[in-house]
């Protein structure tokens, strides 16, 4: 089970010192296959901050590229969340009964006719799962048209049938704060205008990931399909606010490791989104926390990481 651990580093690290760390949790831990959780956290720790040396060490794009690029993925990965249920109950023929998403379901075949709904020829998450999928290969020119799509499928709301209701009526991912649905051209204009500028640059200059980081969304996507987890349950909305904490301390712990600001743009990304559509909506908070609290927990990672990387670099000019 140690083995596991090794994954948190990157390659070049595994291949170098795996054999010593693996050594290494043996003799602290004889006869444990699995070391304390605070070594857990330590050994993942470091691998995080192995990672994110790794990256801004390498020399082949610069930092506002990969910043952008990294944008671009948070932002497809926000758009899909609410329709990983849709997504997955379309592509395994799937009814999903009385836990459709604000709409009914009128067959798997997306020209049929059910009551209460428009006919819709694909399910609109299709749209930020391409997107993502292009984003994690580098192939920004394919992710563009899938963004610019998601824009006219909020523009055209009410008059196009190409996605029906779902999608655009139903309710999307609420997390701290108003919801966001494909109405609010906030979220798909700002992934179109990261993806627009990824296109513009040569692909080499883009980071390739492997398809094994398709992985977590194929899970994503078994769970909400087989469980019926929606963007309005509480399990997701834990769910979704454990992730956020999660990534806010990877990106602390990224820059405070490097002092890169790279992972400073797709928080204030985020950051802006989410307060757009709670000052657009005022009314649609969850009122799990007050306005002001809500306000101040999008907000507050910006200054932090901004410090954090000033104070890396400070250091490091001292030493």
């Amino acid at each position: 089970m140690n083995r596991l651990l090794l994954a948190a580093y990157p390659e070049p690290y595994r291949s170098r010192q795996g054999r010593e760390l693996l050594d290494c949790l043996s003799e602290a831990y004889p006869g444990r296959s699995w070391p304390p959780p605070r070594e857990v956290v330590a050994v993942v720790r470091a691998g995080a901050q192995a990672r994110a040396r790794a990256v801004a060490d390498d020399p082949a794009r610069p930092w506002w590229l990969d910043g952008i690029h990294l944008t671009a993925l948070v932002l497809a990965a926000l758009a899909l969340v609410p329709y990983l249920q849709d997504v997955w109950h379309w592509a395994l023929h799937i009814d999903p009964g009385p836990h459709a998403i604000a709409f009914d379901f009128s067959g798997w075949y997306p020209w049929a006719q059910g009551p209460d709904t428009r006919t819709r020829l694909l399910p609109y998450g299709l749209l930020p799962l391409v997107c993502l999928v292009a984003l994690l290969r580098g192939k920004a020119w394919i992710a563009l048209p899938s963004a610019a799509a998601m824009i006219y499928a909020g523009a055209t709301f009410g008059s196009s049938p190409f996605f029906g209701d779902e999608g655009k009526a139903g309710l999307g991912y609420y997390g701290l704060g108003a919801p966001i649905t494909a109405r609010d051209l906030m979220l798909s204009g700002a992934l179109c205008t990261a993806c627009a500028v990824l296109a513009a640059c040569r692909p080499g200059r883009l980071r390739r990931h492997s398809y094994r980081r398709l992985v977590p969304v194929v899970l994503a996507m078994s769970v909400a399909g087989s469980l019926h987890v929606i963007s309005v349950s509480p399990s997701f909305q834990r769910g979704m606010f454990t992730l956020e904490v999660a990534a806010l301390i990877g990106a602390w712990v990224a820059t405070a490791a490097t002092g890169d600001r790279r992972w400073l743009i797709p928080v204030a990304a985020f950051a802006l989104i989410r307060t757009q559509a709670i000052v657009a909506q005022p009314d649609g908070f969850m009122q799990s926390l007050p306005d002001l609290v809500v306000l101040l927990l999008l907000v507050a990672p910006l200054p932090v990481l901004a410090i954090t990387a000033r104070r890396r670099e400070s250091r490091a000019l001292l030493g």
